[in-house]
């Protein structure tokens, strides 16, 4: 899973771009081209155009200047963080609980369910706000944040992904992603208003029609209707975003309390909602991108948890348990034999009876008949089989008696070699 989602990084995390940057290249051509087109073709016939004062160089100078403030904006906007919620590695424990309202029945015993809470509510304002669990952040999202599916990341005060700047608009770039529009609306008019005053001195000194001087500059009539056209687009972005601010809400919200017809408890009024836009200090970045990554060890998540509670509950086989009792049962068993068949050999050579003592061949011959003695079987094992536990044991009194029966059977097969 990588930590900061889809974004790209340059300059060793320095600058910080969305998944989609390239489309950053189309916007810079759709601003730079007609600048370009109006300085050879346009501004540098205005320059003479009011020679008393010089005010021709002006207009290229100011349409120069004014793009590369627009340009500066937009890289403001695009190249920097706006506003990514560090994710976490493993979901908060604090939030775990166990319900016993919920329980689920699994290996035949009721348990209490794990649960974990997808909303709690915060207060906003004087107002209780849901905010929900984040799946892939592995955190609750604060209020006005949202998770962006191109970026994949939580952003904080989520307006929306911006395909012409590739990069999310949140809270450390709406500002300048704002300015920026509204920067390119004014160019836009700055363009069509220059272009339009070309074709009047045109129209001055030749004494003709507007048809004859638009045929004297093709380039000012293509101006004029790219700025036309582009003013519909970011002209009506501007206006939207104008009442956005006003009202303090962000493209997500508005479309979200729309749907849902919910109040907006972020509304602090008109002039206080632009003094929060454009004069509070922007806040600095909860992210290090230029610091180096440490690998954290992974703690167990919801699904693990429960999954590791469902073997345990009886969910896993029974089996290697009862093999496993049944090899400790057959070691205790062949202790005690021959702890017993020593215990007769020392009380014979103590008793100084007249047959000879027990040969190593005469012991291993009673090991022998003591192997083919009855072990621990299926039809005398105590077992739980059927329990709600699901685990096999074996009583310890089995494993005595046997114990006993091997003793006594030691001890007369002893006594039948002295006889």
């Amino acid at each position: 899973m990588l930590k900061y989602g889809n974004v790209k990084f340059i300059l060793g995390g320095r600058l910080i771009f969305g998944p989609d940057a390239k489309s950053l290249l189309v916007t810079l051509l759709l601003i730079t081209v007609p600048v370009i087109i109006f300085c050879v073709f346009v501004a540098r016939h205005l320059q003479h155009a009011f020679s008393p004062y010089n005010a021709g160089y002006a207009i290229l100078a100011v349409a120069i200047v004014f793009t590369i403030y627009v340009l500066i904006l937009l890289f403001l906007t695009s190249a920097r963080d706006p506003g990514i919620i560090p994710r976490n590695s493993h979901p908060p424990e604090e939030e775990f609980r166990y319900d016993s309202s919920v329980s689920a029945e699994v290996g035949g015993r009721q348990t209490p369910s794990l649960q974990f809470p997808r909303t709690k509510e915060v207060m906003v304002n004087g107002v209780h706000v849901r905010v929900k669990y984040c799946d892939t952040c592995m955190l609750y999202r604060p209020p006005r944040c949202s998770h962006c599916s191109i970026c994949n990341n939580c952003v904080e005060r989520f307006d929306h992904h911006c395909p012409w700047v590739g990069q999310c608009i949140g809270l450390r770039n709406y500002r300048y992603f704002f300015m920026f529009v509204s920067s390119a609306t004014l160019l836009c008019i700055y363009v069509f208003s220059m272009s339009a005053l070309y074709i009047k001195v045109l129209m001055d000194d030749h004494q003709g029609t507007v048809w004859k001087a638009m045929k004297e500059s093709p380039p000012s009539v293509i101006l004029m209707a790219y700025c036309f056209i582009s003013l519909w687009f970011v002209g009506g972005l501007t206006g939207f975003h104008l009442y956005l601010i006003s009202t303090n809400q962000t493209t997500y919200e508005n479309f979200r309390f729309r749907a849902d017809n919910r109040i907006n408890v972020y509304n602090l009024g008109c002039p206080s909602n632009f003094l929060e836009v454009f004069c509070t200090k922007i806040k600095p970045s909860k992210n290090n991108f230029r610091a180096f990554v440490r690998e954290e060890v992974s703690r167990p998540t919801l699904q693990s948890i429960q999954g590791a509670e469902a073997e345990d509950i009886g969910g896993g086989d029974p089996r290697p348990k009862v093999e496993d009792d049944l090899e400790i049962g057959e070691d205790l068993l062949k202790i005690s034999q021959r702890r017993n068949i020593e215990e007769i050999d020392e009380d014979i050579r103590s008793r100084g009876s007249n047959g000879p003592a027990h040969t190593a061949l005469e012991v291993d011959a009673i090991l022998d008949s003591d192997h083919r003695a009855p072990t621990i079987r299926s039809e005398t094992r105590h077992s739980s089989w059927g329990r709600r536990s699901g685990s096999w044991e074996i009583a310890t009194d089995d494993v005595l008696s046997n114990s006993k029966a091997m003793e006594s059977r030691s001890y007369m097969t002893g006594k039948e070699g002295r006889q």
